[in-house]
């Protein structure tokens, strides 16, 4: 990423990397669960699942809802899977998953199905990173800012709204017919947009999912938020040295700006979107 042709469009990962999903899912599922307990019905539910649901640890409970989610979009991202007949959304898997890991956790019944389908519902409504939205707010004077992920378009409008998160437009893998890492879904981006894919940044808190995009053109931006990166320590410091990740923020960065992972992307850039060389960290400043 050089001075001399930044991207003209910067596409955002979400889960993770523009919102806390963990904070949001766990403090819902524990409430929720606290709410089943002392209602007035809590009596009809059976003691096996009181006593789980008093003892779970609901955090982990979150962590698992998001690895079946990680898995679900690996088993949908193969490129020639490309009916939209065949495509099942984010939400659809969401509440799909929810029962079936509370049947294993000896929790079924725990909530009604309108009540499941309310708490499913929790994805659209997560909060964000606190560096997200003024971050997303300036740099779309200078950019053209879209979401680029696996959340189904209705999701990703109310979650943009909620969160206070104004991208110029919205794209999801909906409109791809599969789910990232299927290079459908970055070459369908860029087309979308009117771009070349080297015109276009990704923008994500997860090393798959831009690798993914490098391979198929895409400039590249890395913001470690905590806890959210898949890949083990030798791999993170191999894509480091390797040198794809045009811009490199991470938490142990000591230039990292105090207000934020997002707000440093920002202020790496210039006035009118051009790119401050004098800001960006090499391998040697890391290491």
């Amino acid at each position: 990423m050089s001075c001399i042709n930044p991207p003209k469009a910067l596409l955002f990962d979400v889960f993770g990397t523009l919102v806390d999903w963990r904070t949001t899912v766990s403090e819902t599922l524990s409430k929720q669960a606290t709410l089943a307990l002392n209602s007035s019905s809590s009596s009809s539910l059976p003691t096996s699942v009181r006593l789980f649901a008093s003892t779970i640890s609901w955090p982990d409970f979150a962590q698992e809802w998001r690895d079946t989610y990680k898995e679900f979009t690996k088993s949908h991202s193969s490129p020639t899977l490309k009916s939209k007949n065949a495509f099942k959304t984010a939400d659809q898997h969401h509440y799909d998953s929810l029962v079936r890991l509370l049947a294993d956790h000896n929790l079924a019944g725990l909530w009604s199905p309108g009540e499941l389908h309310a708490i499913a519902q929790i994805w659209h409504f997560l909060d964000p990173w606190s560096d997200s939205s003024t971050a997303l707010h300036d740099l779309g004077k200078s950019f053209l800012t879209c979401t680029l992920s696996n959340g189904n378009v209705a999701l990703l409008r109310d979650l943009a709204a909620h969160a206070e998160l104004p991208f110029s437009r919205i794209l999801s893998s909906e409109h791809f017919g599969a789910y990232k890492p299927s290079p459908l879904v970055y070459n369908g981006a860029a087309e979308h947009l009117g771009l070349r894919n080297e015109q276009c940044a990704l923008v994500a808190a997860h090393l798959s999912d831009l690798k993914a995009a490098r391979d198929c053109g895409f400039q590249t931006i890395y913001i470690e938020r905590e806890d959210e990166e898949d890949w083990d320590a030798e791999q993170v410091m191999a894509a480091r040295r390797e040198g794809w990740i045009d811009m490199w923020i991470g938490l142990d960065d000591p230039r990292m700006s105090a207000l934020g992972g997002l707000a440093e992307v920002r202020g790496r850039f210039a006035v009118g979107g051009a790119y401050d060389p004098r800001r960006r960290l090499s391998i040697l400043d890391a290491t």
